[in-house]
């Protein structure tokens, strides 16, 4: 009996970590550039040690949140600040601990301190390998190869053409696993949660500037993948409940003979 309580529990706890994933999918249908997560289902593996020789767990062989990197749908802003990301082109950023890893969205802003950054605070990070320093007094535009022009609003005689001021890292991530990281970024799979720089794919990465890119998140079918996991949930606590039953029962036929 406890063979199979044990295989129950098992499956319950893979289980959760879909749940998981769906439930942060779902909470994240409006973020921009958000991308969906992509579950690795359960695997049988063989239990080794005394008492194990017929037992088989299911295990899910990573729990790293792989991303799914299907593109989401276009909102057009007209925003000159606003990227989205063509193909599977991904933006280069520092987290707050100071590592480089990657991001999709797009929202970009300049923060007090006159540096560029995304919509909720992180760095954006140039191919020099730093932040990005806006001047004041004009506006910033952006190419879609990822070069920064600044154009002074000022008037002035002569007129001053556009400036270069930086070169947004750009990767094209189609030849890379990525994994979200707990504060939301991209970085490879195989980086440890130490981020860093990401192996350029064969692709040649690319912007829309006026543009975001909105989530891939599908909700009906969140929904409905969540619906399944609490219907095999309840399954499982059924076959759980079930099987202390019948243990109950033989126990007691066991003392009544």
């Amino acid at each position: 009996m406890d063979k199979l309580i044990y295989t129950a529990l098992s499956s319950t706890e893979s289980a959760s970590i879909h749940r998981v994933m769906l439930t942060n999918d779902l909470a994240n249908i409006s973020t921009n550039g958000f991308k969906r997560g992509s579950f690795q289902r359960a695997v049988s593996a063989k239990l080794e040690g005394p008492g194990f020789a017929t037992r088989y767990q299911p295990i899910v062989p990573t729990r790293a949140d792989i991303v799914n990197m299907t593109e989401g749908p276009r909102i057009q802003t007209d925003n000159p600040l606003d990227v989205a990301m063509n193909d599977q082109t991904v933006l280069g950023v520092f987290s707050d601990d100071g590592q480089l890893a990657f991001t999709r969205r797009g929202d970009l802003r300049v923060s007090e301190a006159g540096f560029l950054q995304t919509a909720n605070g992180f760095l954006v990070s140039t191919e020099d390998g730093g932040p990005l320093t806006v001047p004041v007094g004009g506006t910033v535009s952006v190419t879609p190869d990822g070069t920064i022009f600044f154009n002074q609003t000022q008037i002035a005689n002569p007129p001053v053409p556009p400036q270069q001021i930086g070169q947004l890292l750009l990767r094209d991530a189609s030849a890379t696993v990525l994994q979200r990281r707990t504060d939301g970024l991209f970085e490879d799979s195989n980086a440890g949660g130490v981020g860093g720089d990401i192996a350029p794919g064969p692709g040649i990465p690319s912007i829309t500037s006026g543009a975001l890119e909105g989530s891939n998140v599908n909700p009906v079918e969140v929904l409905v993948n969540l619906m399944d996991f609490y219907r095999s949930f309840e399954t499982q606590m059924k076959v759980i409940k079930s099987t202390e039953e019948l243990d109950k029962d033989g126990t007691r036929l066991m003392r009544a003979s």
